[in-house]
């Protein structure tokens, strides 16, 4: 009998409680909503989306199917790790919440989601894409003899074509995420080191906050 009450407790303990001790860093559980803030690093500075948050993440969302919900408070981060996380969502059918703050990269990831919201306080940052110096320099050394650069000057060539693909690229999810193209073309104003946060009722004119999702219902996992 002690062994069938001892059961019955484990079974009874809310989700969040149990998994939190087992989600990794950056992620913790709340009933249906997974809240993933990529919070600060060892050293007290905002910490970024990684590709190790995408592999984490695809992990969760596997071994935990009643997740219905992405939290999120990121200040950004690897548009790629971005772009996988947001592949995640849309294939979940997830809904995405803001509570704090979503820039760049995060922005990408909430706007795969259904039913899109964001707490009073919060807010959501736009700027454009940015390659760091070092980096550039990196990929080059790294990738001059597979792509046969033999100048420097032939890989600024391919940054040039390769940035107008990203570019397009870019507006074209937005728009497809029920993004005004106008609106979207505004988001790349604003300078790397700079950040627009426009108001919400300009985020709900624009399609970027999304209480309803339109068109046929959502059909239950």
């Amino acid at each position: 009998m002690l062994r069938l009450t001892i059961a019955f407790l484990c079974l009874a303990l809310p989700l969040s409680a149990m998994a939190r001790e087992t989600l990794p860093q950056k992620f913790s559980l709340q009933g249906q909503t997974l809240v993933y803030d990529t919070g600060t690093d060892v050293e007290g500075e905002p910490a970024e989306i990684t590709d190790e948050d995408a592999e984490k993440l695809k992990e969760i969302l596997a071994e935990t199917p009643q997740i219905t919900e992405l939290q999120l408070n990121s200040i950004g981060g690897s548009v790629f790790a971005g772009e996988e996380i947001a592949a995640l969502v849309l294939d979940y059918g997830l809904d995405t919440l803001i509570d704090g703050e979503c820039i760049s990269a995060c922005v990408d990831v909430f706007l795969a989601g259904n039913r899109r919201r964001m707490t009073l306080g919060s807010r959501i940052g736009f700027h454009q894409r940015s390659w760091p110096a070092q980096a550039v320099h990196e990929y080059y050394r790294s990738e001059r003899k597979a792509q046969r650069w033999s100048t420097p000057f032939e890989f600024g060539s391919w940054i040039y074509e390769d940035t107008q693909r990203e570019i397009y690229d870019h507006l074209s999810y937005l728009v497809a995420r029920g993004v005004d193209p106008a609106f979207a073309i505004e988001t790349l104003r604003t300078d790397p080191d700079g950040e627009w946060y426009p108001s919400r009722l300009r985020l709900i004119a624009a399609g970027v906050l999304r209480e309803v999702l339109p068109g046929p219902q959502r059909q239950p996992r």
